[in-house]
């Protein structure tokens, strides 16, 4: 997966008001690392998360802001995941001064509302609340561009991943009119179109869960039994479903892809489509188990 990746530089300025520093972190689910941003024209910035703790960040941050000559003013963490939150201790040896906002904040720090705005030269954010991924996940809207960061909801390759699936997508159908422009996203490179890749998103996720429903019904169709020898109905195992929706996809990433398989089934039991029986699903006809 990694060699499938475009390289990004460690600092990177992006627009003039926008300036981009990698995590120091690249993985497997980190892809070139946590992206965190610095924004603003001015003496006094705003970041937007601080990556998870990595000497290469802070050296990054450091000295970006001596040549800028600035200072951050803010640090908005868009949610609590190690990977956005492991520096902050870094960012405040470094800079005492420094507001932390996050949602359910820790001690010290501040709480982030819904639609709560942040402003400093060049640079005014509004923050939306967009659980998903996480329930405290926040997006940030940035009106000088029409521009988006969308943390870890909208990924600059690839797919996200997602705590519940309802909520996920949808936080997505909130998110695509809010903007028109650029997405920022929380890994991996810039999206020039961020409502189209919300949609595209969509859309992704409507066909896997209709490739569950359908691999559910083909258990069931190829079944040689007739129904009255049948003693129960057809199941399936998320993994034996991942086996088939992803065949495809190379088997050290199926477990990954197991946890979004079981977040549709979870979606499609909470809409009375599916029952689960123990670790197996089946499809659900009229509120009685298909046969």
């Amino acid at each position: 997966m990694a060699a499938q990746l475009i390289a990004l530089p460690a600092v990177e300025r992006l627009s003039p008001a926008c300036i981009r520093i990698l995590g120091g972190n690249p993985g497997k689910f980190t892809l070139q690392g946590t992206n965190t941003y610095l924004l603003g024209t001015g003496r006094r910035r705003i970041l937007i998360d601080t990556g998870e703790g990595r000497k290469a960040w802070i050296s990054s941050i450091k000295s970006t802001l001596e040549q800028e000559n600035a200072t951050i003013d803010t640090a908005l963490i868009t949610h609590w995941h190690g990977d956005h939150t492991g520096g902050i201790k870094d960012l405040l040896s470094l800079s005492p001064q420094t507001s932390i906002y996050k949602n359910h904040p820790d001690p010290g720090q501040l709480d982030i509302t819904d639609g709560q705005q942040f402003c400093v030269e060049g640079a005014s954010l509004t923050a939306s609340h967009t659980p998903g991924h996480t329930a405290d996940h926040f997006v940030f809207v940035m009106k000088e561009e029409d521009a988006m960061f969308t943390a870890d909801n909208v990924l600059g390759h690839g797919t996200a991943v997602f705590e519940d699936m309802a909520t996920y997508l949808q936080s997505l159908e909130q998110m695509r009119p809010m903007f028109k422009g650029r997405a920022y996203p929380g890994h991996g490179p810039v999206i020039e179109d961020g409502p189209a890749k919300i949609s595209e998103y969509i859309a992704h996720r409507r066909q896997r869960e209709d490739q569950v429903v359908q691999t559910l019904a083909l258990r069931r169709n190829n079944r040689t039994e007739s129904p009255a020898t049948m003693t129960t109905a057809p199941t399936w195992t998320a993994m034996e479903l991942v086996k088939i929706i992803y065949k495809d996809v190379p088997e050290g990433l199926h477990q990954a892809a197991c946890g979004g398989v079981c977040q549709i089934l979870h979606k499609l039991e909470g809409e009375g489509r599916v029952s689960q029986q123990g670790d197996k699903w089946l499809l659900v006809a009229d509120g009685r188990s298909s046969l």
